[in-house]
């Protein structure tokens, strides 16, 4: 098996992905697998990649099938996080037939969704090679599996932004009309967070980031900001503060953006608009 990276908190999260998935699936009985698959049938199959990009999801899939089966058996030919090529086989297993014919089409989903948030993530962390700039994700994740969202981004190379509402405070522009303003907002998280969690502010221009400067806040956001407006926020901020580009962020602008000298540059559209690598899985009765 892979080495399985995530916490045990996470990995309750994602055996809860992977169980409520089944049950949305199977029900009370995959009929066409029941009534085809004689009971003792053993069956190999392997998973085959038909498009470039990065794999991600492998242990996952592994923990669907072992799910299904406590027998099954799961040898890797690829590690998540390798790139792989069209006719590349990534992994094979062996056990109940009909336990691989009922995992077959959730172990894909995931696995497909999962490797291409990491294949898109890969592209521009690729693009902004040889600067300073990470690439983060958002909390712009599929309901529920954010789990794996976010692991997907980390196999592509890139960082994860705060996990949730809870771990960060991030002030955007709602927070900032609803109280009148980014000191008040900035003052009102001080004193009413007792955690003292990291707080983030975002900006939309440079009087907001001199503002946001007195403050000593641990991040600052700025917010659809033209190339010109951040070489202007990089040079006046001079590092005081990390910086991190968001907004119209694209293969296409992610190499300029971060020529100006931004840490970090966030893209939402690594997991809201996920393109999937398109793997098999190829079946062979034993």
């Amino acid at each position: 098996m892979n080495d399985w990276p995530l916490s045990p908190e996470q990995t309750f999260e994602v055996d809860d992905i992977i169980l409520r998935a089944l049950f949305e699936d199977i029900g009370d009985g995959d009929v066409t697998s029941l009534h085809t698959i004689p009971d003792d049938a053993v069956h190999e199959g392997h998973f085959l990649a038909k498009a470039e990009g990065i794999v991600a999801g492998l242990a996952v899939a592994e923990r669907v099938f072992s799910h299904l089966d406590d027998d099954c058996r799961f040898r890797y030919l690829a590690a998540d996080g390798d790139r792989v090529k069209p006719g590349e086989w990534l992994a094979e297993m062996r056990g109940s037939g009909r336990a691989i014919l009922s995992g077959e089409r959730l172990a894909l989903n995931l696995m497909q969704r999962m490797s291409g948030i990491a294949t898109a993530t890969r592209r521009l962390v690729d693009a902004v090679a040889g600067t300073k700039a990470i690439i983060l994700d958002t909390r712009k994740t599929a309901p529920n599996l954010r789990a794996l969202d976010k692991w997907a981004v980390r196999l592509g190379g890139g960082q994860n932004h705060r996990w949730g509402l809870y771990d960060m405070a991030l002030i955007k522009d709602n927070h900032i009309a609803a109280v009148g303003g980014i000191t008040a907002a900035v003052e009102r998280v001080r004193a009413g967070d007792a955690r003292g969690r990291a707080i983030e502010v975002e900006v939309t221009d440079l009087a907001g980031l001199q503002e946001a400067l007195q403050l000593s806040v641990d991040r600052i956001m700025l917010d659809n900001m033209s190339l010109d407006e951040m070489r202007a926020a990089v040079a006046l901020t001079a590092e005081r503060v990390p910086l991190e580009a968001s907004g119209n962020v694209s293969l296409a602008t992610v190499a300029d953006i971060a020529a100006t000298g931004v840490d970090f540059i966030s893209s939402g559209a690594l997991t809201h608009s996920v393109i999937a690598l398109d793997i098999s899985l190829e079946l062979h009765p034993d």
